[in-house]
């Protein structure tokens, strides 16, 4: 097992009661982030590699791709001599090809060749997975002056490949637990429970957490999932993903040529914004936007990708919707204007799905100012946020008519209603899930797991 740095974090938004008995003390809610260095500050000397797996990366849209980067150039910052293998070609759009290497804010980034080709198949995802894997363990066993290793769940099993690579070099791993698996696959009916896929994926997560220096959990609600798998308690920090703030600020919708674009001048706009997955259900919401189908003040936005845009699109087709329009993956330079177009964020968390997956665009709706429609089970992280300040509704999914009103009584509000309600969202996020807050304290059990072999 690699290094423990006693490193448990709970990031302001929960209350330290609610996460597992084992685990030791948390941090008081409201006390700065020790060891926090704020952006600006003069960087450290130069230290060795730190190196990073991760299938996406910036500029591509997924979602860990971008918290990756962030990561990677906060440790470059630090003086880390940070390197990031990744796929040179889109993750969801495999037609887009990003150069083979570059130096992106001090970071070197090097993508690999057949290391995606989309994910219209299993047997696409399967082999471009395995190419990347393939090439990643090759790379990350010959090169030198590595400090640490760093992984999330893109690909899923990547973080066996950066275990084998610590058992070889005895160097350090940090896991960052986006989601979980098989869970996701089990709750979906993907696999069998007790079968040989489900046995097998777990036995490599067990391994892959016991050999983890540093596991990084989303919530009280994963942590709780990932406690009893592994000897963890000592190295697991709970920290929330945090929004893009250096791209994302609030416009007022008279500023926003987004909406003009699209027609949405005079209209109250409800959208939902990035991947769509069958764990993040939307059939309510469109099964609302079909009621909703002769208010000519109301318009629906989907954007993003994923698999889950075939039921918007099927939707589209079999109710002629002349009031919902479906959009691709927005580039992030230009993420302000689209999520500033909305007058309410949809998000959306499958029953099954709480601590297995964690829907951050909530963060991303905050930070505009909008108001948030949440639609999912209770207990969750999102409705403990929405317990703390009422910065949005929330409803069931199958509860069409409570989706239906909770979008009226937000269209109903006042100007200053609605905007209160955004300002709420606003400053939870400012005082407790920033990225200047939530990116820092990962920094920082990063430089604590890696200084120990340095």
């Amino acid at each position: 097992m690699g290094g423990s740095c006693g490193l448990i974090v709970l990031a302001n938004c929960v209350d330290s009661a609610d996460v597992s008995e084992s685990a030791p003390p948390m941090v008081e809610e409201n006390a700065p982030p020790a060891g926090v260095r704020q952006h600006g500050t003069p960087p450290r000397k130069k230290r060795d590699r730190l190196l990073i797996f991760s299938q996406v990366f910036v500029p591509d849209p997924a979602s860990v791709g971008q918290h990756v980067a962030d990561v990677a150039i906060e440790m470059a910052r630090r003086g880390f001599k940070v390197r990031v293998y990744t796929a040179n070609r889109g993750y969801d759009d495999p037609t887009r090809k990003y150069p083979a290497r570059e130096i992106l804010h001090g970071v070197e980034v090097i993508r690999l060749p057949l290391s995606s080709f989309g994910k219209k198949t299993i047997l696409t995802r399967v082999i471009g997975t395995a190419s990347f894997m393939v090439q990643a363990f090759v790379r990350g066993l010959l090169l030198p002056n590595v400090a640490g290793v760093m992984v999330s769940t893109s690909p899923p099993l990547i973080g066996a490949v950066s275990t084998v690579l610590r058992m070889f070099r005895g160097m350090p791993m940090a896991y960052w637990a986006m989601d979980l698996n098989p869970d996701q696959l089990l709750a979906m009916n993907k696999i069998k429970p007790g079968g040989f896929v489900a046995r097998f994926l777990e036995a490599v997560n067990r391994t892959i957490l016991n050999n983890s220096a540093l596991v990084i959990a989303l919530d009280r609600f994963m942590a709780d999932r990932l406690l009893p798998r592994a000897r963890v308690s000592k190295t697991m920090a709970i920290i929330p993903p945090w929004p893009h703030e250096d791209v994302i600020e609030p416009l007022e919708h008279d500023q926003n040529d987004f909406r003009k674009k699209h027609g949405l001048d005079g209209k109250f706009v409800v959208m939902y914004s990035g991947n769509h997955s069958p764990s993040n259900p939307l059939t309510t919401v469109l099964d609302a936007a079909v009621r909703l189908k002769d208010d000519d003040t109301v318009k629906f936005l989907f954007v993003g990708g994923g698999n889950g845009k075939k039921e918007v699109e099927q939707y589209l087709k079999t109710h002629a919707l002349p009031h919902v329009i479906s959009l691709p993956y927005q580039p992030l330079e230009t993420l302000r204007y689209s999520l500033s177009a909305a007058d309410v964020h949809v998000v959306s968390m499958g029953d099954n799905m709480v601590g297995i997956i964690h829907p951050c665009k909530v963060y991303g709706a905050m930070a505009v100012g909008r108001p948030v429609l949440y639609v999912g089970p209770r207990p969750s992280h999102i409705a403990d946020l929405l317990d703390q300040e009422d910065f949005g509704r929330a409803v069931r999914h199958g509860d069409v008519d409570g989706c239906v009103a909770a979008i009226k009584s937000l269209q109903e509000m006042t100007t200053d209603q609605w905007r209160a309600m955004g300002v709420r969202g606003q400053t939870l996020l400012a005082g407790r899930l920033s990225q200047e807050i939530l990116c820092g304290r990962f920094c920082d059990g990063l430089e604590l797991t890696f200084e120990k072999r340095m």
